[in-house]
């Protein structure tokens, strides 16, 4: 495959697209730039739960809008930025995934912004020391060019000192979820239950990686 980016007339002017010549072929692309990211995936041993995270995403539920009333969003937008039509009720829009948090605080490692995320999203006090790296892998290749980095933790009731939530002036409203092992892999299998992949991925991870050591009940 033969790529060739340059100045016009293969660089676009249109903000987030670039033109380019791909094997004697003229195309364009979309793209954004966004911050770098992490991800925790958390065990309490106490509970012997995982630790998840549940919010509102809005893109979520415009999504849902658009499979179930075709032509809602282009609709829309004819007269120019406007509220989306209450089609469907909030929780459309709810998916669960893992505590997460950008990469966007000069002079913070991915292993502090881990902790401050488990403490902000979900009460738990960690140190970087407590983290394990599971993956590190580019994010949304379709659109974006970053990278997230996932680590796991095992956590205590003891570490939890704070109700979690995320930053209510950032806008965040999280609720926290502890789901117990024996319904985790259910949970992961079920297309019925909105989640990300990283839920899935992370589930997976664990029942190879750290279920096999783990004490009887």
């Amino acid at each position: 495959m033969f790529v060739q980016f340059g100045p016009p007339p293969f660089a676009c002017s249109s903000p987030g697209v670039h033109c380019a010549i791909q094997n004697g072929a003229q195309k364009s692309w979309d793209f954004m730039k966004t911050h770098d990211s992490v991800t925790i995936l958390m065990f309490n041993s106490s509970r012997r739960s995982l630790v998840l995270v549940k919010q509102f995403r809005p893109a979520v539920y415009a999504g849902e809008v658009e499979r179930l009333f075709p032509g809602s969003l282009a609709a829309a937008e004819q007269d120019g930025p406007r509220a989306l039509p209450a089609v469907l009720p909030g929780s459309a829009g709810v998916t669960y995934e893992l505590c997460a948090g950008l990469l966007d605080q000069p002079g913070l490692s991915p292993e502090e912004v881990a902790c401050k995320e488990a403490w902000e999203e979900c009460g738990y006090r960690l140190a970087p020391s407590d983290l394990r790296r599971v993956a590190s892998y580019k994010s949304g290749v379709g659109l974006t060019s970053s990278s997230q980095t996932m680590f796991y933790a095992e956590v205590t009731d003891a570490q939890r000192g704070g109700p979690g939530g995320g930053l209510a002036e950032e806008g965040e409203l999280i609720e926290v979820v502890h789901l117990p092992l024996d319904g985790a892999r259910a949970f992961a299998d079920n297309p019925d239950v909105p989640k990300t992949l990283g839920v899935i991925f992370g589930i997976s991870w664990f029942f190879s990686c750290v279920a096999p050591g783990l004490g009887p009940q």
